[in-house]
């Protein structure tokens, strides 16, 4: 957005709408002045001279839709037609807009109160002025459209008419601005496309991939294939040589994958001409003890250590070897899964440019601040001197909520003083380089009792860690389901070391759980003579809270169990025709990011092994309001269809002697066009503030589609991803 100098009393009202604790940021977006020049009456709205309204959007856009949403609860308050509204992508500074973070589903829990008080102050504003200039009650004034109204005599004015005025009264509290009742939205709970899908059309730049200014240099970089290893030597002096190479910098990192691994850049004005260059780099690497590490080392170890007692005790309740000893039926099954990469369509990348003690950055970041932090860290520099400006990104999926393409960027061009360099990851630096979804094995055992009722339920979890702790995205909770819901239940965690960075991705950790919990459950319910649904159902009981993460909110059955009734009724589960041969239904339910989501996969079987889903039917319950109804629609789809790759495509990442092997698209697929399944989404709507949806209809897919392959083959699904090797024949 331009960057207008902010009057004191605009800055003043910021203050209030954010939350106090702000400091002046000498470039802030949105500001103005009266007259014809726009008139800013809080950091997020600009009123211009013909009525349109600019609304600043403060999250990072991942393609979540969150640069439409958050508008729109501004806009609604605001009481304009969205017609008016111009919407701009804000820089980073937490300080003036509050948390700036796409991650955890949390936009939309976040800021469903915050967003409407910042339009509801501005409208409030308005109408004061409006009543001061008139010389009435403001109780006797609507608005619509942009438009105050005295009902009484019949004036009118328009929101630039009175935008100066307004914004020279004294702040307003939010926390005592009176909000709209929902049956009177116009704008939330409508379908609202995004606000760049004209622009993307178009292929107008958007992303951090597109940005361009005079004088810039792009950088290819190499870092050692092994994570961790450092620089010794290499052939630097030859490949600067190259034609149309600029520069090759060595740069020394910390030995921190969030920030710097050593590497050396190459610098050219095109990053073709800067990647064919990087190609002949022959460089020298000190990898000691970091070779060890290995896909197939992984998988001997966890197997070793299986069986032996846990390293430690995540959860324990009553008289497990009591329950297990007076049990009708026990069964037991090892589940695992692999490490994943996230597979942005675009590529990591950063342009940063360091001048007079200043940096600035163009980045298709999830979470600026951290970013900014390590590059103050990096370089020596105090935070308020980097300003972040964020780019639209190409897909996060949790991969840029690391910042490590960030510091590097800026790492590069702190040597090139007063050059503008952007740094591009080829694919395979991408895949290569990422922080991984950990794998993880699970040794289940689960004790029934004559009736047929789950009296005892253990869970043996290995997966990786130090010191006693799992390493980032790698943990479990004590309170993970069905605990809490069994009287009899054990679950143990062993930790294996690793060299490979973790990261989170998309619904982290639940993208995991959902699969190994809901595919075992489903044994269970079989060995019962149950269904999974009848099974969850049975285990849910009356309605009630049970803790879930720690200082996160409960998982209530009767929500959930409100959305396995809703999607069992969507696709008449157990009530339609036998279906034919090699043909099957599974079901799986997860909690997660607040939300709760049950699905049903209806699954055909070739007997070559070749598994293709036919439909997804998914209910979703994320509070009482639906906020942009299209982009939940798509949300859902997406997460569906991204849980299916995991499962379905071989993305899995294989490490050998410490380097991950996978290159490109080719070996570690996404989803095609062709691939994709009809999705049936429904909503049941609940008394509940509105929660994120950009992740919890994830973990459901994939065991719904593990057990719906075991419905049509016979055959458990307890590895990933699914080969037709598993299914064949």
């Amino acid at each position: 957005m331009p960057d207008i100098a902010i009057e004191r009393r605009s800055f003043l009202k910021a203050t209030l709408l954010t939350g106090g604790a702000l400091a002046i940021d000498a470039r802030v977006a949105l500001a103005g002045t009266a007259g014809e020049a726009p008139v800013a009456l809080n950091a997020f709205i600009r009123i211009a001279a013909d009525n349109s309204i600019t609304i600043g959007a403060k999250n990072p856009e991942i393609g979540q839709g969150v640069k439409t949403m958050l508008p729109m609860l501004i806009a609604e308050e605001l009481d304009v037609d969205w017609a008016q509204v111009r919407i701009e992508q804000t820089h980073a500074a937490e300080k003036l807009f509050g948390p700036q973070v796409a991650g955890g589903s949390r936009a939309t829990p976040v800021n469903w109160l915050p967003m409407r008080r910042v339009g509801a102050t501005a409208r409030s504003l308005l109408v004061q002025a409006a009543a001061r200039k008139w010389g009435v009650d403001p109780a006797g004034l609507a608005t619509a459209g942009g438009v105050v109204t005295h009902e009484a005599s019949g004036r009118t004015a328009r929101y630039a008419d009175l935008a100066a005025e307004a914004a020279a009264l004294p702040p307003i509290d939010p926390e005592n601005v009176k909000l709209k009742d929902p049956a009177a939205f116009r704008i939330i709970g409508t379908s609202i496309g995004g606000v760049d899908v004209p622009a993307i059309v178009a292929g107008k730049p958007l992303y951090g991939i597109d940005v361009a200014m005079p004088g810039l240099l792009h950088a290819a970089l190499e870092v050692c294939p092994v994570f961790g290893g450092t620089f010794r030597a290499g052939n630097l002096d030859e490949v600067r040589k190259m034609p149309g190479v600029r520069h090759v910098i060595v740069i020394k990192g910390n030995g921190q994958a969030e920030s710097l691994y050593d590497g050396v850049a190459v610098l050219a004005e095109s990053w073709w001409v800067a990647d064919r260059a990087r190609q002949a780099l022959d460089l020298q690497w000190d990898t000691a003890g970091l070779e060890g590490f290995s896909t197939d080392g992984y998988a001997a170890e966890a197997a070793a250590r299986m069986g032996a007692k846990p390293d430690a005790e995540l959860a324990r309740h009553g008289d497990v070897e009591a329950a297990f000893a007076a049990a009708a039926r026990v069964v037991r099954a090892d589940y695992s899964y692999p490490f994943l990469a996230h597979g942005t369509l675009e590529p990591q990348n950063c342009t940063a440019l360091v001048k007079d003690g200043k940096v600035e950055i163009w980045a298709p970041t999830q979470n600026p601040e951290p970013g900014r932090k390590l590059v103050a860290e990096a370089l020596g520099v105090p935070p308020e001197a980097i300003r972040i400006n964020m780019t639209r990104s190409g897909g996060g999926f949790g991969r840029r909520l690391m910042n490590d393409y960030m510091v590097r960027a800026a790492a590069i061009a702190a040597q090139v003083p007063g050059t503008p360099v952007k740094l591009l990851y080829a694919r395979t630096d991408d895949v290569r380089r990422d922080f991984y979804r950990p794998g993880g094995w699970h040794r289940f055992a689960a004790a029934i009792d004559g009736r047929g009722r789950l009296t005892g339920f253990t869970d043996h979890f290995i997966t990786f860690g130090q010191d006693g702790k799992p390493i980032r995205s790698a943990q479990m909770s004590p309170f993970e389901f069905p605990a809490g819901c069994v009287p009899n239940l054990a679950y143990g965690q062993s930790l294996l070391a690793t060299n490979l960075p973790t990261g989170w991705l998309r619904a982290p950790g639940s993208n995991a759980l959902g699969f190994v919990f809901q595919s075992f459950l489903d044994e269970v319910a079989v060995a019962a003579g149950k269904t999974l649904p009848d099974l969850m159902i049975e285990l849910l009981g009356e309605p009630r809270d049970l803790p879930w993460l720690p200082n996160a909110p409960a998982l209530n059955t009767g929500r959930a169990r409100g959305v396995i009734d809703k999607v069992c009724a969507m696709a008449g589960w157990g009530k339609g025709a036998r279906l034919p041969e090699g043909r099957g239904r599974g079901f799986g339910f997860y909690f997660s990011h607040m939300g709760y989501f049950a699905e049903i996969v209806d699954v055909a079987v070739s007997a070559e092994g070749e598994a293709r889903v036919a439909k997804v039917w998914v209910a979703g319950d994320v509070g009482s309001q639906i906020v942009n109804p299209v982009n939940a629609i798509n949300q859902v789809q997406g997460s569906v269809i991204e849980g299916l790759g995991y499962a379905l495509s071989g993305q899995a990442i294989t490490q050998v002697a410490g380097a991950v092997t996978q290159e490109n698209f080719h070996d570690a697929p996404i989803p095609r066009i062709g691939e994709v399944p009809e999705i049936v989404v429904e909503w049941v709507i609940t008394d509940n503030p509105p929660s994120g949806l950009g992740e919890p209809a994830l973990p459901p897919v994939i065991p719904a589609l593990a057990n719906a392959i075991h419905a049509a083959t016979g055959k458990r699904i307890r590895s990933l991803p699914i080969t037709a090797e598993m299914l064949a024949g």
